[in-house]
């Protein structure tokens, strides 16, 4: 049997979609624990992820998306950290050809994402939604592969934005000298909806990464 893996699900009100994404990880049949991150939904998300018999945090007030990953790090077990979006979908087999590419001398394999229209999305809103219709790396969600002991070096995520995490763990990679290998396989589907996170949060993740690139190039140049 393969080494635990955490998979950290961080979420709120995610009844819609979460149970699809839970399915996609069960059935990728590898050692797998899921930990659900609530972070105070108003809908049954709590109860979809119990009935599935996910490790369940509640957040007992809102505390957004970057929180919701360090919640998950705090009680997770595994030997390898993935983060997936609750509405997005693992490909078949993903998980197995993301740990079988790991090689002694990385701390992570990252793998790519492909854009996919969900099905409840209307055709007014696809026409004003544009997607990359090639995939691409750059995401969290399902498609990078962490040894745990990473996050035991460079620490935590910093809680003081709601966006631009990628950016920063990127930033401490590369200042800690952990190779990422990347390997050209799409290993999930992200799901366009009409509430995604980074279309109804779009002022506020520029605003982050902006601040973030400010800071990395501060460091660079004392």
């Amino acid at each position: 049997m393969n080494d635990l893996i955490s998979v950290i699900i961080p979420v709120k009100n995610g009844s819609k979609y979460i149970e699809q994404a839970i399915n996609g990880i069960l059935n990728q049949k590898m050692n797998v624990e899921i930990i659900v991150v609530d972070d105070c939904s108003a809908d049954n998300t709590i109860e979809i992820a119990q009935n599935y018999g996910c490790k369940i945090v509640k957040h007992e007030t809102s505390k957004g998306q970057v929180a919701g990953k360090n919640s998950g790090l705090k009680v997770a077990e595994g030997k390898y950290i993935l983060f997936h979006d609750h509405d997005d979908i693992m490909m078949e087999g993903a998980l197995q050809k993301l740990y079988e590419e790991f090689e002694p001398d990385f701390m992570a394999v990252e793998a790519k994402v492909q854009d996919w229209y969900s099905p409840d999305l209307s055709e007014e809103e696809r026409a004003k939604t544009l997607i990359k219709q090639e995939p691409y790396w750059g995401l969290f969600t399902g498609a990078i592969l962490i040894k745990k002991e990473v996050f035991d070096s460079v620490g935590y995520f910093s809680e003081a934005t709601q966006t631009g995490e990628i950016i920063e763990w990127q930033s401490k990679m590369d200042s800690n000298n952990f190779k990422v290998k990347k390997i050209d396989f799409v290993s999930t589907l992200r799901r366009i909806h009409s509430t995604n996170f980074g279309k109804t949060n779009q002022k506020t993740e520029f605003k982050n990464y902006a601040a973030i690139l400010r800071a990395k190039l501060k460091k660079n140049n004392p």
